[in-house]
């Protein structure tokens, strides 16, 4: 192998390395609820008239702005327009302050969005980020980084965090029966790919820790 290759690989390596440590520590149970990850809900409706009142929100700076310029970005996503959701997320997230719920609930919405638009190591990096400096365990963590991890083909990590979700509700999470209810936002190839999560967990179950 020649030096250049070398350099490549051991660069490939050292990126792959970075993106692990993005990841929190899994602890041993997550039974926090979690105020800030939800959906937005600024203004009611996704009509025309709504994203003009989300508009108007952002033109004349109400104390919502940024939350309404989230909400418009999620719609223009929806609507195939993505540059335009992607501008307005960064208007919002540049209009809130560190650490601020308002950013917080930016930051969760937007990692869904980008996770739907196939860009799942950007998505798990919104979410990864979100726990820095807070001193919860929000039920949501364990399901979704389980979910993404797997599609980022990193399998172990992913039964990890699926086998936290079990140790903290072990009369939920085994049985996808429950899972329309647990998790009432997600799409269907969203909870398929748990459903594989959890086959690979129903084999080999971890322990802890």
């Amino acid at each position: 192998m020649g030096f250049r290759a070398i350099v490549g690989l051991a660069l490939w390596l050292l990126c792959g390395a970075v993106q692990a440590q993005a990841v929190p520590a899994i602890r041993e149970f997550y039974f926090d609820e979690d105020a800030v990850a939800r959906p937005i809900r600024v203004v009611e409706g996704e009509d025309e008239a709504a994203m003009q009142r989300m508009a108007r929100m952002m033109e004349r700076g109400h104390r919502n702005a940024a939350l309404a310029a989230a909400q418009l970005a999620h719609l223009a996503i929806a609507q195939g327009r993505t540059d335009t959701g992607r501008a307005l997320y960064r208007q919002a997230l540049d209009a809130t302050a560190p650490r601020s719920a308002h950013r917080q609930t930016i930051q969760w919405n937007y990692g869904w969005d980008l996770l739907r638009l196939g860009e799942t190591e950007a998505a798990l990096e919104h979410w990864a980020g979100l726990m820095d400096g807070r001193f919860i365990a929000p039920d949501w963590l364990p399901p979704t980084l389980a979910m993404a991890l797997w599609r980022l083909g990193r399998r172990d990590e992913a039964v990890a965090w699926f086998a936290a979700a079990v140790r903290t509700y072990p009369d939920r999470w085994p049985d996808a029966a429950h899972w329309p209810a647990l998790l009432p936002g997600w799409r269907d190839d969203e909870r398929a790919t748990l459903a594989e999560v959890r086959a690979a967990w129903a084999e080999d179950p971890p322990g802890w820790p």
